[in-house]
């Protein structure tokens, strides 16, 4: 139904305007309530009532009933009325106090108002729109016709002149409200998906949002925990400093009373010395044989000399010192919980043929002689290298893979979902993977065939993989010296991956086992 007819539908007859609060009466007749009330307040006393269009009579004052499916039209029709009043169109005939238009006619070039439109409408050669006041965009250029077709070749709308004799004759047309509709489809389409991305565009924004908040959170819980125990450390390291700068002043004071005893002694012992040496001037002094021979020999014994017994107790300081740095040390252990140890073993099932898995499932290395290992969808065809039977999903976690001394190897991590089969398999040669690789004396860090060179010789048999997931880090060591990290959002588990290279299969011997340690936190 048109805007207008469906405006005439939704009139009060008491009124003519939209019905405000629709009621109706036991007949059926629609009214608004306060027109209606008016109404029934007129026939007080008259010895009855009756419904002001169809006459029914009523021998109390009817109760009025709610429409609420009258009502909720009402609302939906206003809701979608263009704003009048702020389009500033109002119809031509109403020249007494200006009236809104609802419909303008491009044939007669005017605007119409609901009372007006009712009598205009009746004569079907005119041709109404929503309510304009540039009625001549709306007709052709050339003709000064109405717009009625669409021009499919030129994309362009037409009038009937410029279809039969125009530029346009020959051309595909349809009629305007044809093509709109096509137009409305095709646009539609495009809004759906530009909806789709639009939604899975906020969808990430919530993921990242998310994730933001939480190492947000855990970051100040971190900053909350590292600061306090900084500060149990200083307050711990200033008591070590007290107690051994007073265990130092203790023992210069007791030093400084033993020297005290000794330089008195000693002072006792040069004056001891002094007699000593004048007894025996006086006996060399003498001349008779006799007397010196039995002179006294008092001189002739050593007495005992104190000896320097001062100085820092080395020893003693270097234990007070080494008891409390390992207390303070036992306490950062406890501060920062480190969890059981885990095994990262190897799965067998993704294990490439040439690779020989030891029992324990920690060690993996090249053989000459085909595995003839069960072929799985898991299971690398194209280069020699498996993963971990165990994924990581969250939370931070630590280990080591000993190289055993080779110049040709390969660790890092991956998703499940990485290739198989073809050299997109290769971890490094793909975005679902991260790898450290040698070959002969080059270090390279790799991701999706970025190569980031090291400095060369990594110079343990030893490396170190650090995941922290939840910050999406993966960082590879050298003993302790950080070699590189690579920082991305993780959307998979991610397994650990060894790899050896097909071209360096001759120098991988026993030495060249690849061993994953069973130490993970």
């Amino acid at each position: 139904m048109a805007s207008a007819d469906l405006s005439a539908e939704l009139e009060c007859s008491v009124c003519l305007n939209i019905y405000t609060d629709p009621v109706n009466l036991k007949c059926g007749h629609n009214f608004c309530r306060g027109c209606i009330g008016r109404v029934l307040d007129t026939q007080e006393g008259s010895g009855g009532y009756s419904c002001p269009v169809c006459r029914e009579k009523f021998q109390e004052r009817p109760a009025l009933q709610r429409n609420i499916t009258l009502r909720n039209i009402v609302e939906s029709f206003l809701s979608a009325q263009p704003d009048q009043e702020e389009s500033g169109v109002f119809c031509t005939h109403c020249v007494d106090s200006p009236v809104p238009a609802v419909r303008s006619c491009l044939l007669c070039e005017v605007s119409l108002c609901d009372k007006h439109l009712r009598v205009h409408k009746k004569s079907p050669e005119h041709i109404l729109c929503d309510p304009t006041l540039s009625m001549e965009s709306r007709k052709c250029s050339v003709h000064k016709e109405v717009l009625k077709y669409f021009c499919t070749e030129d994309d362009i709308c037409i009038c009937v002149s410029c279809s039969l004799a125009g530029e346009h004759r020959g051309h595909k047309v349809e009629m305007l409200d044809e093509a709109s509709e096509k137009k409305k489809y095709k646009l539609r389409n495009v809004l759906q998906k530009l909806l789709t991305k639009r939604e899975e565009t906020e969808e990430r924004v919530q993921s990242l949002e998310e994730h933001r908040r939480k190492v947000e959170e855990k970051s100040a819980g971190d900053t909350e925990r590292v600061s306090y125990l900084f500060r149990e450390l200083r307050r711990r390291l200033e008591d070590l400093e007290k107690r051994v700068l007073s265990e130092i002043s203790g023992r210069a004071e007791r030093t400084s009373i033993s020297m005290l005893d000794m330089i008195r002694e000693l002072e006792i012992k040069k004056d001891e010395l002094s007699r000593k040496m004048r007894d025996i001037e006086e006996l060399c002094n003498l001349t008779d044989p006799l007397t010196v021979l039995q002179g006294s020999d008092s001189w002739r014994r050593h007495d005992r000399l104190l000896h320097d017994g001062g100085g820092l107790d080395v020893a003693g300081l270097s234990h007070t010192l080494h008891t409390g740095l390992s207390d303070i040390i036992t306490e950062v252990n406890v501060f920062f919980y480190i969890q059981e140890a885990e095994d990262i073993l190897l799965d067998v099932s993704t294990a490439h043929t040439e690779l020989q898995i030891s029992d324990d499932r920690k060690t993996v290395s090249m053989s000459d002689i085909d595995q003839y290992h069960p072929e799985t969808p898991e299971r690398f065809q194209y280069c020699p290298q498996g993963l971990s039977s165990r994924s990581f999903s969250s939370g931070r976690h630590y280990w080591e893979v000993d190289v055993g001394g080779s110049d040709s190897w390969r660790v890092g991590m991956c998703y499940p979902s990485i290739e198989r089969r073809g050299w997109q398999s290769v971890i490094k040669y793909n975005m679902k993977s991260w790898g450290l690789d040698r070959n002969g004396n080059q270090d390279l860090v790799i991701h999706d065939n970025n190569r980031i060179p090291l400095p060369p010789n990594i110079s343990s048999n030893r490396v170190g993989i650090d995941l922290d997931y939840d910050a999406g880090r993966i960082s590879f060591y050298d003993l302790c010296d950080h070699l590189h990290t690579f920082t991305t959002t993780f959307t998979e588990p991610l397994h650990a991956g060894l790899c050896k290279g097909r071209l360096y299969k001759d120098l991988w011997g026993e030495s060249g086992d690849v061993r994953t340690p069973p130490r993970v936190w």
